[in-house]
């Protein structure tokens, strides 16, 4: 990640236009990213849940883990990652990292790797608020994290739609694997300041992901740290995410209905 992320104090979404990643950047609207450490990195893995949940397990999500934590890695982070943990151990993980010294730390990220929906995600055995873990990191309870980038990555679905393809000039790479989706409907809910929230689609809408290769935003924002993770911001980051996925097509889906369909970022 770059030396610097850009920030005005308010909740960043995901944007969609690409024309201005290269502009110059206002040192007053960066945060600071000289510490001695880069930060932590939370990974939560979900494949398989519990029976009652009646949800499918998530065949290349080990793909998707195993991406970040490489990108993460090259890129300073301490990484932590854990694999189908029920609902207290993930809540639990989570407060021990809202409770540690982050003084010498530049951010703090955390990544679920799961089926979501209605403003929650799912760990092995129930749901858990996304609002419960943000609340977490705010100031009033992790004071080490105030004015720092706290950036949460959901690659969870957000509903039952794809997006009609507009074909470019240039033809759109078919995909050679399966194509699944991740259950659920999930919503954008405000976390405060300095939250950067990275949802893998746009509300109501499909997140797909290659049974052997992973997800298509995980495979894409690996790709994009992998080349500019050390001299592009990450608001810029997500910009190039959004667009690589955005001309990616479903052409090889259990789902037929969605055969020809795309992925909207949000």
């Amino acid at each position: 990640m770059a030396s610097h992320v850009k920030g005005d104090n308010s909740v960043k979404e995901n944007v969609t236009e690409t024309d201005g990643y290269n502009q110059s950047l206002d040192p007053y609207e960066e945060y600071k990213m000289d510490h001695r450490k880069r930060g932590m990195a939370l990974i939560f893995n979900h494949n398989y849940f519990h029976g009652q949940l009646m949800l499918n397990s998530r065949s290349g999500t080990e793909a998707d883990k195993q991406n970040l934590v490489v990108r993460f890695q090259e890129l300073g982070f301490e990484v932590k990652a854990y694999d189908d943990y029920k609902r207290e151990e993930v809540l639990s993980k989570i407060r021990e990292a809202a409770g540690a010294n982050h003084v010498d730390a530049d951010c703090f990220v955390c990544v679920f790797l799961s089926h979501g929906e209605n403003g929650h995600v799912y760990a092995n055995d129930g749901q858990i608020e996304i609002q419960e873990i943000t609340d977490l990191f705010k100031g009033d309870k992790c004071r080490s994290l105030v004015g720092k980038p706290k950036i949460f990555i959901l690659q969870a679905c957000r509903g039952d739609k794809h997006d009609d393809p507009v074909t470019p000039m240039d033809e759109v790479d078919s995909q050679i694997n399966e194509l699944v989706v991740d259950a659920g409907t999930l919503c954008t809910l405000p976390a405060g300041a300095d939250f950067i929230m990275c949802y893998s689609v746009a509300e109501g809408y499909y997140s797909h992901r290659e049974t052997m290769k992973g997800s298509w935003y995980i495979q894409d924002l690996c790709e994009v740290l992998r080349l500019y993770g050390s001299t592009l911001d990450f608001t810029d980051i997500l910009t190039l995410v959004n667009r690589k996925v955005a001309y990616r097509s479903v052409e090889n889906c259990r789902d037929r209905s969605a055969l020809g369909k795309k992925q909207v970022d949000y």
